[in-house]
């Protein structure tokens, strides 16, 4: 008996050992874990800067257009205007392409009696231009040049490009209280601040909204009469056509109609702000295929029609089924030409750097930092003005060796937010000057002015880093022209976490706008970074602005298009032969099967 409890003591004791033995071990492997994760914080706020940091964590994700929507075989193809011409030739024969959009790619105006001819430097004409000319297409926009009308036809139809037409460019004429309610009022008060989450209140007014739809109906009523057949493809684009959708499905049945909405969608709280926002829904899902930037404002978009309409959500298919219509939901991340026509007429960068400092006064040793875009309260400039500012308060050296160049567009300079704005940034900058300033010597100057496509790829290939500092952006292009625009592989890039271009060139020093400091880090960063650092992180950049260029993305769209119709043909000639049709009627098109032959 003695001796049974002696054993059963010392198993307990022995058990109780190793029970504290390996506690005790697993506390110090936590210690040691925790103490390593410090350490290499510790490291990282000494040795590289707080943005660094983040493009680091940023490398561990994919890359926007490797997640759905995109075929890996689609990164193998060589996307050329060649490959959108297969593709319609192919697989839509006889296909008519109709581009819908507020903006017009070429302009003409009136100057000193003579008329000149302007191509608007804007992110949207840049990427829809390009594909209008490979597919021969018909483009509708507002013509809103002071000579518009003296060079249209008797259908107020001209062919563009003016040195080699290769489509038609359809002008479409609003008077003053159409374009004030409709683009100032609606599209710019009210939907621009509520899809831009920049704590800038959406304005919202029963009469704009009335002119909106009637801007709307105008447009439809045009697409209908240039369309040659009741089967065109139409590319609608962005937030100014929420209603044209359902506008052309009434009258245009079997047209494909993609809507492109070029920024961001609102989570559907804030999107439940809108007075209308069943309306816009409704109008949306008119179109076939309804396309985003990114997968997140894809979700959104689909969040809230689930919130305030009576539909059928298909998340595996990435489709909406509604009213007895089905619309797929997609991310075809946009991007620019490549390589850029404007590049075989410019200069070296070498005489382009001469140039640009010449004309603002630059000497040799200033670095040049600049920012281009419209003047908006959505793109960071202010705090762009900031960071600067607390970088010359912590690195006191690079006063009278660093200099921002600004070009910021004048915009809507009707709307109070744009007038506040621009009284701030001038307000901004006169102090900054006077701070950090001396004679020979600005540290910012801000041009508000137009600039042509050839001035701003000048400007592009003369700095030495560029900030895209976007507050809430749907891409941004001017990232990926900035890239693109640096054939030398030089060149540092900054670029706001919030704008979809982010998703893309991880290679960036990616940085959150609303924190100065993190800001200035990432500009004594930059200012820094060895030249074969800067030679790595722009030679991949590149890359993926070659390979997943502008014609990848009207191509993505195209392909899913050229789907949708054979569906449609399928089901055609199974009703005439009294056959019952398909179940799910998007179950072929699941987005992870968008490839390019």
């Amino acid at each position: 008996m003695t001796n049974s409890s002696s054993d059963l003591f010392l198993s307990l004791s022995a058990i109780w050992i190793l029970v504290c033995a390996s506690l005790a071990l697993s506390i110090m492997a936590v210690v040691m874990v925790l103490r390593s994760r410090r350490g290499r914080r510790r490291s990282f706020a000494t040795e590289r800067p707080a943005a660094h940091s983040g493009a680091e964590a940023a490398h561990t994700l994919l890359r926007e257009t490797e997640k759905n929507g995109q075929s890996a075989d689609a990164a193998l193809v060589n996307w050329t205007p060649d490959t959108l011409r297969r593709i319609l030739a192919d697989e839509l024969p006889d296909a008519q392409v109709i581009v819908v959009s507020n903006r017009e790619p070429y302009i003409h105006n009136l100057k000193d009696g003579e008329i000149e001819l302007i191509v608007p430097a804007s992110g949207l004409v840049s990427a829809l231009e390009p594909i209008t000319r490979a597919c021969g297409g018909t483009w509708i926009a507002y013509g809103g040049g002071s000579a518009d009308r003296l060079t249209v036809d008797a259908n107020d139809r001209v062919q563009v490009p003016p040195d080699n037409p290769s489509y038609v460019l359809r002008r479409v004429w609003l008077n003053q209280k159409e374009h004030d309610g409709y683009y100032l009022g609606f599209a710019n008060e009210g939907l621009w601040p509520l899809c831009h989450i920049v704590f800038t209140r959406p304005v919202f007014r029963a009469s704009d909204w009335e002119t909106y739809e009637a801007v709307n109906r105008k447009f439809a009523d045009i697409v209908v009469r240039e369309a040659r057949n009741q089967r065109p493809i139409v590319l609608v684009q962005d937030y100014h056509f929420a209603l044209l959708p359902r506008m052309i499905r009434a009258r245009l049945p079997e047209a494909i109609i993609i809507t492109f909405w070029h920024i961001p969608w609102p989570n559907s709280e804030v999107f439940s702000i809108c007075p209308w926002r069943e309306k816009i829904l409704d109008g949306l899902l008119g179109s076939s295929i309804i396309g985003f930037h990114t997968q997140f404002h894809c979700n959104n978009f689909t969040q809230s029609v689930d919130r305030f309409l009576e539909s059928r959500i298909e998340r595996e298919d990435a489709a909406i089924s509604y009213g007895g219509q089905a619309s797929l939901v997609h991310a075809y991340p946009i991007s620019i030409e490549w390589p850029p026509a404007l590049l075989e007429s410019l200069p070296p960068v070498a005489d382009c750097r001469r140039a640009v400092r010449r004309k603002y006064g630059l000497a040799d040793d200033v670095r040049l930092c600049v920012g281009v875009e419209r003047l908006d309260y959505t793109k960071g400039i202010l705090d762009r003005f900031h960071a600067l500012e607390d970088l010359f308060e912590r690195h006191s050296e690079w006063i009278g060796k660093l200099t921002f160049l600004q070009i910021a567009a004048p915009s809507r300079g009707t709307l109070p937010a744009y007038r506040r704005l621009h009284e701030e940034c001038v307000r901004c900058v006169e102090d900054l000057n006077r701070r950090f300033g001396h004679e020979g010597y600005k540290p910012v100057l801000m041009v508000a002015e137009h600039h042509s496509q050839r001035r701003v790829y000048e400007i592009y290939r003369a700095a030495d880093l560029c900030m895209v500092t976007s507050l809430h952006d749907g891409m941004n292009l001017v990232a990926k022209e900035f890239v693109a625009a640096r054939d030398d592989e030089q060149g540092v890039l900054l670029l706001s976490t919030f704008a979809g271009a982010s998703k893309e060139l991880l290679e960036a020093l990616i940085v959150n706008p609303y924190d100065a400091a993190m800001m200035a880090d990432a500009l004594q960063q930059a200012l820094t970074m060895p030249a074969d650092e800067q030679q790595s992180r722009m030679r991949r950049m590149r890359e993926i602005v070659r390979d997943n260029n502008v014609y990848r993305w009207a191509g993505s769209m195209l392909l899913d298009a050229a789907r949708l119709r054979k569906r449609s043909d399928t089901e055609r000639v199974t009703t005439e032969n009294g056959l019952p049709r398909g179940g799910n009627v998007v179950a072929m098109f699941r987005p992870n099967r968008v490839a390019a032959r």
